[in-house]
């Protein structure tokens, strides 16, 4: 992790938790921050469309320190897009983060390059922090192409992306074989991936963007890939749904953090 940035803990919750259950968690998050502050880590969550305001107003109304984000979002400002969700709606729910390209994105539904570039120019644009989703499938992997694949999703979206909104700019490596695997990268995949991307920002000059893996990150892990991994955080799935793991990953950061923070003093 570098020495001048702020971890960042990204909880997407994908199509999972129902309004009532979402407010749930949103409590349990709560009461758990203010029992334990995460004091160096900031925290994200992203629940489904249809849960965004009873999660924001839990956040609001009870001083929750999370931000919430979204999953998608339409780069168009209206139209004939059924299905489809501004950003400007999403702005009147509260809402400062989106996630743009996130891989079940690309394979599922069609967001190819162009799409995901237009999208974070869409999102920045607006002033919302966008949260860039990159990552190899496993056939890429096995034929050690991950670094050319990747470096390719990055230059795309950020080419030509003007410097005044490098800063909203937070890069998600997700190498798809791990995501909801149980398997995950080992700290020298992360390390190497980082170390990477890290190299490609610099030459985009895009150098306060922050980098985060997510893959089957937990509790046990989340510690070396913070410190060995060379991370600023992660983009947490399956182990966001519950309070516990969430919180459990969140203070693992934390706790990294503090330590590298005192031995820099």
């Amino acid at each position: 992790m570098s020495n001048s940035r702020k971890p960042l803990v990204i909880g997407n919750w994908k199509m999972n938790l129902d309004f009532v259950e979402s407010v749930h968690l949103g409590q349990q998050l709560g009461v758990r921050l203010k029992n334990r502050p995460a004091e160096h880590t900031e925290i994200v969550v992203a629940p489904p469309f249809v849960d965004l305001r009873s999660v924001a107003s839990i956040v609001d109304s009870e001083r929750i320190p999370v931000a919430v984000g979204a999953q998608h979002v339409n780069p168009h400002e209206n139209g004939a897009h059924t299905g489809e969700v501004s950003i400007s709606m999403l702005q009147r729910l509260g809402v400062t983060w989106v996630l743009v390209g996130h891989s079940e994105r690309r394979a599922l539904y069609a967001m190819d390059d162009d799409v995901v570039a237009a999208t974070l120019r869409a999102v920045v644009r607006s002033g919302l922090r966008a949260v860039l989703c990159v990552g190899e499938a496993l056939d890429v992997r096995e034929d050690e192409e991950q670094d050319r694949f990747v470096e390719a999703q990055l230059v795309h979206a950020l080419r030509g992306l003007d410097p005044k909104y490098h800063e909203l700019v937070t890069v998600a490596y997700e190498p798809i074989w791990a995501i909801g695997t149980g398997r995950t990268a080992s700290t020298e995949q992360v390390a190497s991936m980082s170390g990477h991307l890290r190299r490609v920002l610099g030459r985009l000059l895009v150098v306060e963007s922050r980098v985060l893996y997510g893959g089957s990150v937990n509790a046990e892990n989340a510690a070396s890939l913070v410190a060995e991994g060379g991370v600023d955080g992660f983009l947490v799935g399956g182990a966001s749904l519950k309070a516990d793991s969430f919180l459990a990953i969140i203070q693992a950061c934390d706790d990294c953090y503090a330590l590298m923070a005192n031995r820099r003093s």
